[in-house]
């Protein structure tokens, strides 16, 4: 899997409901197997979004990125199915149109029970570790604020 490393857009417009945003070499870059490809505008240098839908619309335009002599060429409709692309469009689109993109209830709820799950393991590893070091005050103090968790 790619990771987009930085996106910035180099230029945007806004064409009645398409939002156009343009790349240059070094604004755009990304991270496959540990080695940063750089965007190279040769062929396709931008993408246009549909504001009303949020949907892109030339899925078919080809970015190249480049690592010394190495070139990955691929089309925007792949680089969006096999990278994090779609979240750094989304946090471009949330600056340029002052948009603010509902998260579902179901992912916000998920989240919740999943950070307060890593809070009880972490503060059952703390009380472990006052445990170890004898440290009655640490183990208390834990102890009692384990009973709100």
């Amino acid at each position: 899997m790619l990771s987009v490393q930085r996106m910035r857009p180099f230029f945007t417009s806004q064409e009645d409901f398409r939002l156009r945003l343009v790349f240059a070499y070094q604004y755009f870059s990304i991270l496959k197997g540990g080695e940063v490809y750089q965007f190279v505008p040769s062929e396709g240098k931008e993408i246009v979004v549909n504001v009303k839908s949020l949907q892109v619309e030339n899925l078919g335009e080809v970015f190249v990125f480049q690592r010394g002599n190495r070139f990955i060429r691929l089309p925007l409709y792949q680089l969006l199915l096999i990278s994090d692309l779609h979240l750094h469009l989304t946090t471009i689109l949330e600056g340029v149109l002052d948009l603010k993109i509902p998260m579902p209830t179901v992912v916000t709820e998920e989240a919740e029970l999943i950070i307060k799950e890593l809070e009880t393991q972490n503060c059952l590893r703390m009380i472990d570790y006052a445990l170890e070091t004898n440290n009655v005050p640490l183990f208390t103090q834990l102890t009692e604020g384990l009973h709100g968790l």
